[in-house]
């Protein structure tokens, strides 16, 4: 019988914000939160995480959580999650031999998830075998693409992106929803099928494992965590929801 597998994956090593999978929110441990998320999913068989630290281990096995030991050239700072990923996904479909129906893939940092998001998620997949993946997406208009800016050579700030591409100049204007509604994928959850582990390098960037046929799950706040600065408001969505 197929399963739905999550894999949760966190490093122990950190530059910017050192021992941020553990770092307590709430009063928990922040990977704990993706971590029962996954396990109080209805929809979710097995959960497993992928890591080299000894402290997550000794966390995910308080909650009964299986490990995959994650290899040392994928915990580079370098290393990309995809890698990890499929990583993950292979040890799982051929050390394992478990016969996979969806992948349910999480970060350690990133504790904007609920359960019931992901069993919405894998029910849309079960009725719509069209699309390629479910992902969490938050609404950041204040981050639209023509706000973007990048610093040039002359150290000035130029558009990062050419204003033409948004078309007519004359029609843009300051309003932070002129050109619509901006959804960020939030990195909270990918709920994929194994086709698009088993080929990924034909997913669309930036994050090539969600494949290309990529359903909205909507929510408000959603992020990963890569700064200390962002652990408010992290405490604060987990206050509004949980």
């Amino acid at each position: 019988m197929s399963k739905v597998i999550a894999l949760l994956i966190g490093r122990e090593g950190s530059v910017g914000f050192p021992n941020k999978n553990i770092f307590p929110v709430l009063g928990k441990p922040m990977m704990v939160y993706p971590l029962l998320a996954a396990l109080k999913a209805k929809n979710i068989n097995e959960v497993y995480l992928s890591t080299d630290s000894k402290k997550m281990k000794e966390i995910a096995a308080d909650y009964k959580v299986k490990i995959i030991d994650r290899p040392a050239e994928l915990c580079t700072k370098e290393a990309l999650g995809e890698d990890v990923f499929v990583h993950g996904y292979k040890h799982i479909k051929d050390i394992l031999k478990i016969d996979v129906e969806l992948m349910v893939l999480l970060f350690c940092n990133a504790p904007t998830i609920l359960a019931q998001t992901l069993d919405s998620g894998i029910e849309a997949l079960r009725n719509n075998p069209d699309f390629d993946s479910c992902v969490t997406v938050s609404k950041y208009n204040m981050w639209s693409p023509l706000r973007a800016r990048r610093i040039a050579q002359d150290g000035l700030l130029k558009p990062f992106v050419p204003f033409e591409a948004f078309g007519d100049p004359a029609s843009l204007n300051c309003d932070r929803d002129s050109q619509g509604d901006v959804w960020f994928a939030d990195m909270s959850a990918s709920i994929v099928r194994p086709r698009c582990l088993e080929n990924i390098s034909n997913g669309l960037l930036p994050q090539k494992w969600m494949g290309r046929k990529i359903f909205p799950l909507k929510q408000w706040g959603g992020c990963d965590v890569d700064y200390e600065w962002q652990v408010p408001l992290v405490e604060y969505w987990i206050r509004k929801n949980l």
